[in-house]
């Protein structure tokens, strides 16, 4: 049986400051709970990544999903255990305020900013990628 694939929506928007990614703050599980993520969620059997991450960022964002392109792969697989894989994607937000629906809060971050957040460690492996992404 192949592993189960979360995907991973890296948001990014052009604002006053230059290019921003949309990072989410968990409520939950508790050891988890206060620290930020790429927002996203699992891929349904029969669903393509891209569907999913769409789906998700609806779901979780109050976002149209046709106010989004899913673009390229960012970075590397991250295996979390045997049965579940994450991997993230760029997502152009075209139009829409996303919404904190899932989550305690939303924020934009620059690639400055990156550093200073404090990450889920799975979403830590793509840093590199996701500054490079900003620039």
């Amino acid at each position: 049986m192949s592993p189960q694939i979360v995907v991973a929506g890296a948001v990014l928007a052009e604002s006053v400051a230059g290019r921003t990614v949309l990072i989410a703050q968990r409520r939950h599980p508790p050891e988890l709970a206060g620290r930020w993520e790429l927002p996203g969620g699992k891929v349904m059997p029969g669903e393509s990544e891209s569907a999913a991450l769409a789906r998700e960022l609806s779901e979780e964002l109050g976002l149209d999903p046709e106010a989004i392109t899913v673009g390229e792969r960012l970075g590397a697989d991250v295996v979390l255990n045997p049965q579940m894989t994450m991997r993230a994607y760029l997502v152009i937000l075209i139009r829409g305020e996303p919404r904190p629906d899932d989550h305690q809060a939303l924020r934009w971050v620059t690639a400055v900013q990156l550093g200073d957040v404090d990450w889920v460690p799975a979403d830590r492996a793509w840093l590199p990628e996701l500054a490079r992404a900003l620039w």
